[in-house]
């Protein structure tokens, strides 16, 4: 029997390097996401991607977030590549990232290797518009309603450690 709820990205694998066009350092643009075994119930998708490791991952102080997305429709397997307000599902809302807007915000650490993980959560309702939530506003909404859950990490080391976005 396959494992409930299991995310997936055709450009990297779960534990490789996320390629360069999805960071500060390309095109600063949403890898494609795919998904299976929804479990019956499912409602509504939520997806959260943070950076455990920042801002150094020798010293990790905070968890950084890089995307929200909350109301996807049950029916929905795959978010494409460079998903914005203009292509994501229908009835799907973006939360606030760490940088304090909308919308996905790519891998840019200041130092060393971070884990980038993308979590998908399964949940037994669709959530009000809860406006920009944060990720903690984001998380304490779904607590009570996760279903299942699903992980995919990618690494991700600047080429340039000087560059900032």
């Amino acid at each position: 029997m396959s494992k409930p709820l299991h995310l997936t990205s055709p450009r990297f694998k779960d534990g490789q390097t996320i390629p360069i066009a999805f960071t500060c350092e390309g095109e600063d643009k949403a890898p494609p996401l795919h998904w299976e075994e929804v479990p019956h119930g499912t409602r509504s998708l939520a997806l959260v991607v943070e950076d455990p490791d920042a801002p150094d991952p020798r010293h990790p102080q905070r968890t950084w977030c890089h995307w929200l997305l909350y109301n996807i429709p049950p029916g929905t397997r795959d978010l494409p590549e460079g998903a914005s307000p203009d292509n994501l599902p229908r009835g799907a809302l973006q939360g606030r990232n760490d940088w304090d807007r909308t919308g996905y915000g790519g891998p840019c650490p200041p130092i060393g290797r971070h884990r980038y993980i993308y979590r998908l959560y399964a949940l037994d309702t669709v959530l009000p518009d809860l406006g920009s939530p944060t990720r903690t506003q984001l998380l304490d909404a779904i607590q009570d309603h996760v279903l299942a859950e699903s992980q995919l990490i990618g690494t991700y080391e600047k080429t340039h450690p000087h560059v900032s976005a």
